[in-house]
């Protein structure tokens, strides 16, 4: 918990959301501008990281299902809401919450957290893609499909996208 005793705004809750996965970082130099504050762009690849981490905890492995020919995720769409700036050597919370799953794609709800309170807000879709068939080998040409059943079996269920 926080010990400022400043009021929190309405749209910043003070509390982790329930979640699937919380993942902790630490804001180093190479992560923030000269002012020593996060560099916007640097939150996607937080919550990535997240993402990463909540799908390997889950026993599947990005890059050795791409490399076996099986496909990969890839984002698609992302929507950021800024709230508050995260600075040099803050520690972090970045949740992972399954809000969607279709048959091609997940919807995620993500926070990052100082101290429990939200800096930002992000709404993340990843879908899967997969190797075009007669493709050369190496090729990196991939096509949308459908999310492996051996994947969609062990996903959590949506939760409603948190307020």
């Amino acid at each position: 918990m926080s010990t400022t005793t400043d009021p929190v705004p309405p749209s910043v809750p003070a509390v982790e959301p329930p979640c699937h996965h919380q993942l902790g970082i630490r804001v180093y130099w190479e992560d923030t501008d000269a002012g020593g504050i996060v560099f916007y762009g640097n939150y996607l690849k937080f919550m990535e990281r997240a993402r990463t981490e909540w799908l390997r905890a889950l026993g599947f492995n990005q890059e050795g299902m791409r490399r076996a020919g099986e496909g990969m995720f890839v984002v698609s769409e992302t929507q950021l809401r800024y709230l508050r700036p995260a600075r040099l050597d803050d520690l972090l919370t970045v949740t992972v919450t399954v809000v969607e799953v279709g048959r091609a794609s997940v919807v995620f709800q993500q926070d990052i957290l100082r101290d429990g309170v939200s800096l930002c807000q992000g709404r993340i879709r990843i879908g899967w893609v997969q190797p075009v068939a007669g493709a050369p080998a190496g090729d990196d040409s991939f096509r949308p499909g459908r999310i492996p059943a051996r994947i969609l079996a062990v996903l959590p269920a949506a939760r409603p996208t948190p307020v």
